[in-house]
């Protein structure tokens, strides 16, 4: 199936005690990028995520952000910072027999102490905070891969359309270019004979100029690989794998042959429909360039 290589899509899921967002969005690019925005302290989940979605998509500039929060268990451990508390609880004890003061503290005291307590932030557990978040990350994917599917068959429906478009003019341009060799003997025999009026004119050489003609404005070649490349791009739009790339090849090839048959067209009306030929490859390889 064609996909398009934009596409956006955003999962917000409570999983395993976290709060967990994850959103991603993706444009053209010729190759697969990848940036993340995560919490600082869960910076190893970039390069997991990355992975992740490497497997998954081959063209596109993807951006993705992770959010996460604790809501069910703390994810900071509070401890005592007992050196110091002694260090206090001993100094207080020396005042008391020193100066004869009464010693009434009170742990509502000792906490008002600076740096008495400690606060540090509990181990993080690798495996199970990314299971978590590849949850979340597979539903946002699986929005993301549908929009992108959406816009590519619409694409899909769009580059169709135009390829018939070159078809119709191709077979115009075959039917044509031999009535334009007809045309030619005809407008030479009759200037040849105005020109030498009674005199005789040979044969032989008017079916020698009309062969020279014909042979300099021939087509075939370039309209019947024209017809394989149109074959060839209607495969390709039926394809389950990435094909973005190669469309974009084929697409060079159109031109090449559309601008050969330019070259050689001497009638205005192929002239014309080579003009309606160009237009067409130039629309389809915009459109490629938004295809994976």
């Amino acid at each position: 199936m064609i996909k398009s290589m934009t596409g956006y899509g955003r999962s917000v899921q409570l999983v395993d005690g976290m709060n967990i967002t994850v959103e991603i969005k993706s444009v053209n690019h010729r190759y697969f990028e990848f940036t993340s925005r995560v919490p600082r302290s869960y910076g190893f989940l970039e390069e997991k995520l990355k992975s992740y979605f490497m497997g998954k998509l081959t063209r596109g500039k993807m951006e993705c952000y992770v959010s996460l929060e604790t809501v069910e268990e703390p994810d900071t451990i509070v401890s005592l910072n007992h050196p110091l508390i002694k260090g206090y609880l001993a100094a207080y004890e020396e005042l008391e027999k020193t100066y004869g003061l009464e010693n009434n503290i009170k742990a509502s005291d000792i906490s008002r102490i600076p740096d008495v307590f400690t606060l540090r932030k509990e181990t993080a557990d690798e495996d199970r905070i990314w299971a978590a978040v590849e949850v979340v990350a597979a539903e946002a994917l699986a929005g993301f891969v549908a929009m992108r599917e959406k816009e590519g068959e619409r694409l899909k429906e769009d580059v169709a359309s135009r390829l018939e478009i070159i078809l119709d003019n191709v077979a115009f341009i075959e039917e044509r270019s031999p009535e334009t060799v007809k045309e030619y003997n005809e407008k030479l025999v009759a200037r040849l004979h105005e020109l030498l009026e009674d005199a005789h004119v040979d044969e032989q050489r008017l079916l020698t100029e009309a062969a020279i003609f014909a042979d300099k404005i021939a087509v075939a070649e370039e309209t019947v690989r024209l017809r394989s490349h149109i074959s060839q791009m209607k495969t390709f739009l039926e394809a389950d794998e990435a094909i973005g790339k190669k469309m974009d090849f084929l697409i060079q090839e159109f031109n090449r042959e559309a601008n050969t048959i330019g070259s050689k067209a001497s009638d205005v009306e192929i002239a014309r429909r080579v003009v309606s030929v160009k237009a067409e490859i130039e629309k389809i390889r915009e459109q490629i360039q938004n295809i994976e």
